[in-house]
């Protein structure tokens, strides 16, 4: 039997504190988006979550999980924490290979690296006060308060694609 994006619990609603401190609020946003982006992916088999559906762009849902991994890995893991841990897909011969190279050959296991380096990120961001800083490279130096926004930003921004992908892909919506 061919591998199934599995379903995903998520409100139906934003999420639902309004009134919580800001980190609390921070985290049920990203939460939220990262709830949305699996929940435009379930259902689909691996050929399905790979396929190029919105011409001439070579996005795929399969290729938004593998970036948002990266992301997620880059901000928090390799910015804010300073481990010394690899990229996942970028290369700098094939800078843009988490979209490029998505491959139904591998969708299962990205599909799941993206759900191990949310937990291992939300772990890195325990206790992480939001204004502390970091710099990275030759990037201004940013706090935990910006980077957390700029998560959900990316998110948001995806999430559209990923609308706009599964509507081609099978004419499901509102998600």
């Amino acid at each position: 039997m061919a591998w199934i994006a599995p379903d995903v619990e998520r409100s139906e609603h934003y999420p639902a504190r309004r009134n919580a401190p800001e980190r609390e609020m921070l985290r049920d946003w990203l939460d939220w988006h990262r709830a949305t982006l699996l929940r435009k992916c379930a259902g689909l088999d691996a050929a399905r979550l790979a396929t190029r559906s919105v011409p001439p762009s070579n996005l795929s849902l399969l290729g938004l999980i593998r970036h948002m991994a990266d992301v997620e890995r880059g901000w928090v893991r390799q910015a804010f924490r300073g481990e010394q841990v690899p990229d996942l897909y970028y290369r700098s011969d094939a800078p843009d290979a988490d979209i490029e190279e998505a491959d139904p050959a591998s969708a299962e296991e990205d599909y799941e690296r993206y759900r191990a380096e949310c937990q291992t990120v939300d772990a890195a961001l325990e206790g992480a006060d939001l204004d502390d800083t970091f710099t990275f490279m030759e990037m201004p130096t940013a706090s935990v308060r910006w980077m957390w926004q700029h998560l959900v930003e990316e998110y948001a921004r995806h999430n559209g694609h990923a609308d706009l992908l599964r509507e081609a892909i099978d004419g499901s919506t509102g998600m």
